[in-house]
């Protein structure tokens, strides 16, 4: 890891969001721009856990977006829950769509959403327990490479088809929506905007510093020779399986984080964030930036969103073809993603 990059980076992170901040508080910078911005460090910290699993463990992850959606959805039942009265229906206890659906009490796995540092954790553990789950029969059982891809794909299509489920209890459909506080105060007031902007950049910060620790420690060592000769690093008495199984959980942890940011400053969380493209889309993010980079995951997933965010707007039709004509280019003349040129040309200066 180039020290000096991630210290740019955290500048600039950092750095970009105090000035948009207080452009915004002065009137010099629009209110979307704060939520489309928020936004973007949202999957950034996403693409930062699919890098963390895939750069240097070597999982090539294809649900990673399902931890994302659970983090989102521990949110979206604690802003639900600060609705009250003020639904449409007018039930302080219920939320409107289970008063839609007849329910006549809330489920046991509501209980406690209605505090804000519960729902903090469950959007943090949730993730990380069904990762835990989820990694030490796969790892256990030494599924790896393209099966391991396969079911993890699986894994976040079958919590797709559940939350689609209207007796799940968690909106069906439509989801999780119309929210009005969150921790108190107005969501849709422009000082909350600029709130959310500057914790999801600080979490950003936060995930990129420790994710760095990790890799530059030793058992970052060892996790990149298991990474590159799995069997060999056996060979020499370690056991792989719990190597991948920690990072596997850290990665989930983080992408919950990023979920529970995204939700309050879209304003909504519904099953179509299951999607598997989604975790694919991700993927993407970090081979444009660099794979194996952590810097290249953050400024990938930057680029190509701000990209979907003009070409959505501009030719929505060719948005897709852009996305698969971008993925192909950088595997054939950017194998090491637009960081790995710049570290390339410096090796030859060198």
């Amino acid at each position: 890891m180039n020290r000096t990059a991630t210290i740019l980076c955290l500048a600039v992170i950092l750095g970009g969001t105090a000035l948009l901040a207080f452009g915004n508080a002065t009137g010099a910078v629009p209110t979307y721009i704060i939520s489309l911005v928020g936004k973007y460090l949202c999957f950034a910290i996403l693409a930062l856990a699919v890098d963390l699993v895939w750069g240097f463990a070597g999982i090539l992850s294809l649900g990673h977006a399902a931890f994302f959606s659970l983090g989102g959805y521990a949110m979206g039942m604690y802003l639900m829950r600060q609705i009250g009265t003020r639904g449409v229906y007018g039930n302080p206890v219920l939320p409107d769509f289970m008063v839609f659906l007849n329910w006549k009490e809330l489920p046991w796995y509501w209980t406690g959403f209605d505090n804000p540092l519960f729902a903090i954790l469950m959007a943090t553990a949730v993730p990380g327990l069904l990762a835990w789950v989820f990694g030490w029969f796969a790892f256990r059982s030494r599924v790896s490479g393209v099966y391991l891809s396969i079911i993890t794909q699986a894994m976040t299509y079958a919590l797709l088809l559940a939350f689609f489920r209207n007796d799940m209890g968690f909106g069906g459909n439509n989801g999780l929506t119309d929210f009005k506080d969150i921790f108190g105060y107005p969501l849709q007031s422009d000082s909350v905007r600029r709130a959310l902007l500057i914790a999801s950049a600080v979490l950003l910060a936060a995930s990129l510093l420790t994710a760095r620790y990790v890799v530059t420690s030793r058992f970052g060592k060892v996790l990149i020779a298991v990474r590159d000769t799995e069997s060999r690093t056996r060979f020499l008495a370690y056991r792989p399986e719990r190597y991948k199984l920690f990072v596997f959980v850290l990665s989930a942890v983080m992408a919950g984080i990023g979920g529970a940011l995204y939700v309050p400053q879209v304003g909504i969380i519904n099953p179509s964030e299951f999607a598997p493209g989604n975790s694919i889309e991700a993927v993407i993010w970090v081979a444009v930036g660099g794979r194996g980079t952590l810097v290249g995951a953050i400024l990938g997933a930057i680029l190509v969103n701000a990209g979907k965010t003009y070409f959505t707007g501009a030719i929505p039709e060719f948005w897709l073809f852009a996305l698969g004509a971008l993925f192909i280019l950088v595997t054939l003349l950017l194998p090491k993603g637009i960081l790995g040129l710049f570290s390339s040309r410096s090796e030859r200066k060198s």
